[in-house]
């Protein structure tokens, strides 16, 4: 953070400036990001409707004003004190999230940020602060969150150690009905890469609430295309059929695509419990073995190859069952 300095002058100094809506600039030998100090002025809906001033005349203490909470709100100088006008020391070492200032209210991501924070840190959002995030929701000001910023905060939510506290946080606050309504219940067992915790938290869903979530929350293809597979497969894991596991595979793109299947195998694990993947890559690594160019090259005709291949790994499959 940088006060009383204009653009000019950093740029003047070899700094590069990179912040399209705010005054940001790269040191330039350790590309360090330095800010100028600013206050924003609330002028619309979202988080883009922000009125942003930058001057040498903005102090600290206004810069510190405009953060969301108390914890992100505490500066240090080069001489290692403390600025912590918001005691935000004590609420970091009490564990507890709370907001700077009714500032707050208008910036809607703050209440995914703060859910974000919750599962990352395990700490205890302040009371004053919850009832601010419900209002919030209430008056509508949640209605106008953009799909990506949502599922940016989201997906880092759900990545982070506590889940669990994200939704609960969310749920406190009205937020979750709105953003999430087809969640009817949250899966204890959120785990591993976010393709697979996010296809664990679709694995009750129908094929169109899945599609519906996804189109709304803007996810991206790897988490998308995992939900929709565990979706439209799921009911093919806990057969003991070869022909049914061969379909499976098949389905899957499990011999193309194995490092996929292998994380459809991880999401069913978390959360159908019981569940043992073993069977299914024994029988996977059975089929996998069998010779399609061989077969290919003793096929009385082409149009024939593809069923003599299925039958044999049919057979591969049914023979380690």
């Amino acid at each position: 953070m940088v006060v009383g300095a204009t653009p000019e002058e950093m740029v003047a100094a070899g700094f590069k400036p990179v912040g399209k809506d705010f005054p940001v600039f790269l040191h330039p030998k350790t590309h360090e990001e330095h800010a100028l100090a600013r206050t924003e002025r609330k002028s619309g809906r979202g988080y883009k409707g922000f009125t942003v001033h930058s001057a040498p005349d903005v102090t600290l203490e206004q810069d510190l004003a405009r953060r969301d909470l108390t914890i992100n709100a505490i500066a240090r100088g080069s001489d290692g004190k403390l600025v912590d006008p918001y005691y935000g020391e004590k609420d970091l070492r009490a564990g507890v999230l709370r907001h700077v200032s009714s500032a707050f209210s208008e910036d809607p991501v703050r209440i995914l940020r703060v859910a974000r924070f919750a599962a990352r840190f395990a700490f205890r959002i302040a009371d004053e602060t919850m009832q601010l995030m419900k209002k919030m929701v209430d008056s509508g000001e949640a209605d106008h969150l953009v799909p990506e910023r949502v599922w940016q905060e989201f997906a880092k939510g759900l990545a982070e150690p506590h889940p669990g506290l994200m939704f609960e946080a969310l749920e406190r606050c009205g937020l979750r009905t709105r953003l999430l309504p087809e969640l009817k219940s949250i899966p204890k067992n959120l785990s591993g890469p976010l393709p697979v915790r996010f296809t664990v938290l679709c694995w009750a869903l129908a094929e169109t609430e899945i599609k519906d979530l996804c189109e709304r929350l803007r996810v991206p293809n790897d988490e998308r295309e995992l939900a929709l597979l565990a979706c439209r497969t799921k009911h093919l894991l806990s057969s003991t059929q070869a022909g049914d596991l061969l379909n499976l595979f098949k389905r899957a793109d499990a011999f193309r695509r194995p490092e996929r299947f292998a994380l459809l195998l991880q999401a069913a694990a978390l959360a159908q419990p019981g569940f043992n993947p073993a069977k299914i890559d024994k029988a996977l690594a059975a089929a996998a073995e069998v010779d399609a160019g061989e077969i290919a090259s003793r096929a009385s005709a082409p149009a024939a190859i593809s069923a003599l291949v299925d039958q044999a790994r049919e057979q591969a499959i049914a023979a380690v069952l």
